[in-house]
């Protein structure tokens, strides 16, 4: 009997082990180098007040996530595919165009930030960035999805260089947990700023594409809907565990010794005399870690929406003969980021600002296409939102869409 119950045991993990991944990933890839640096700057320029964000953060994320999941399972189709199917190939063009320019921008500044963390570190860039281009083009091209799904759940792993860097900062975890639960409303266009920033940071359009067009070619079914609701509740609940511990970082060390920073690089070097050379080599290898992570992803998530829109083969699972747009695509944008970085005195800054109003132009759009697809009956079935999940969708994505309407506007002006 004890070995049936073991063997029943064993078999649930596999199926659990088998379908998580796509959830934990398209979060944590959310912490790329823009976002740690967004969470260093809060937390150096502004201590622990916007802390309390955080929570309300988390469940916007939960929420958008979790529809596009159901809609991969359901359908067994990719978001740009469903887009194209039910609203035409002209709809999807322009919603592409817009991302493409905004996922380029995106991939030029993750190349940035590894090189400008490996430099921290004492490596020139014209060394790590050729290195890290090849290494993440080679992963994708000759493996499988499953061999790289593997590569990316460890490279989540090294998320915990800033949980370690959070603790050695031996903040004052009262006053800590105090600022997590209690809301600071200060209506100083720099306070105000840095709260847009931060729910920015968080839901990104690329994500959504990702994340649906992972479970759908992991192959995942409707009968592991509760295994995959807590593989995206999990991402989720991680992703903002590593900016709560970037946050207080920064604001154990650097706002309470009166240093203000305006990247992350910069507060990977203000943390070297004041915390330690340790606490400063574990910023860096996280910046580094993170910006190879999402340099791989986001060609990788471009590439799948463009050939899902455009009705080409499309996966990791093919070979470059089977699939050569999406194979084409992903080496094209790797390129692209990687040459662009090392061309000398480029304006990044701009680039950086530039892919950010994109993003936040096409967020609206995919939100509205998103609600509008999982209250699709004809689709969806019994996995329609129910009345008091739509309300709150709705609400979650009015939210956001007044967010990225401010940053577009803040960008611009």
């Amino acid at each position: 009997m004890k070995r049936i119950f073991d063997k029943i045991k064993r078999n649930r993990l596999l199926i659990i082990l088998s379908v998580i991944g796509p959830g934990i990933i398209t979060a944590n890839v959310d912490n790329d180098a823009g976002g740690i640096a967004t969470y260093s700057i809060a937390g150096a320029n502004f201590g622990n007040t916007l802390l309390w964000t955080l929570i309300p953060i988390t469940l916007i994320l939960i929420i958008v996530q979790e529809m596009v999941a159901r809609m991969a399972i359901v359908s067994g189709k990719g978001l740009a595919d469903l887009i194209r199917e039910k609203y035409g190939v002209k709809a999807i063009f322009y919603l592409v165009i817009f991302l493409l320019f905004a996922d380029l921008g995106n991939t030029v500044a993750e190349f940035a930030g590894l090189a400008a963390a490996m430099e921290l570190l004492g490596v020139n860039k014209y060394i790590t960035v050729p290195i890290g281009a090849f290494g993440i083009w080679y992963m994708v091209v000759k493996g499988t999805y499953r061999s790289v799904e593997k590569i990316f759940m460890l490279a989540c792993l090294i998320y915990i260089t800033y949980i370690i860097s959070g603790v050695m900062a031996k903040p004052d975890w009262n006053a800590v947990m105090t600022s997590l639960v209690t809301p600071v409303i200060d209506f100083s266009p720099s306070y105000l700023m840095m709260f847009v920033g931060i729910v920015g940071a968080t839901v990104a359009p690329w994500m959504q594409f990702y994340m649906q067009a992972s479970y759908v070619e992991k192959g995942a079914e409707i009968k592991d809907y509760n295994i995959i609701k807590w593989d995206v509740i999990v991402g989720c609940f991680l992703t903002n565990v590593v900016a709560f511990f970037i946050i207080v970082a920064c604001s154990t060390i650097l706002f309470e010794n009166g240093i203000r920073v305006e990247s992350a690089q910069q507060a990977a070097l203000a943390l070297k005399p004041l915390a330690g050379r340790y606490a400063s080599i574990l910023f860096a290898l996280g910046l580094a870690n993170a910006s190879l992570f999402a340099a791989s992803i986001l060609p990788l998530t471009t590439a799948y929406y463009i050939c899902e829109g455009m009705g080409w083969n499309a996966g990791v699972n093919k070979s470059f003969k089977e699939a050569p747009q999406f194979f084409g695509l992903y080496t094209g944008i790797i390129l692209f980021g990687a040459l662009f970085v090392l061309i000398p005195n480029l304006p990044l800054l701009f680039i950086m600002y530039l892919s950010q109003v994109a993003n936040g132009v096409v967020l609206p759009f995919v939100l509205l296409f998103i609600i509008k697809i999982i209250n699709d009956k004809e689709l969806m079935g019994e996995y329609t939102n129910s009345r008091v999940y739509n309300v709150i969708s709705y609400f979650t994505i009015t939210f956001l869409i007044v967010i990225t309407i401010t940053m577009v506007l803040v960008a611009i002006f």
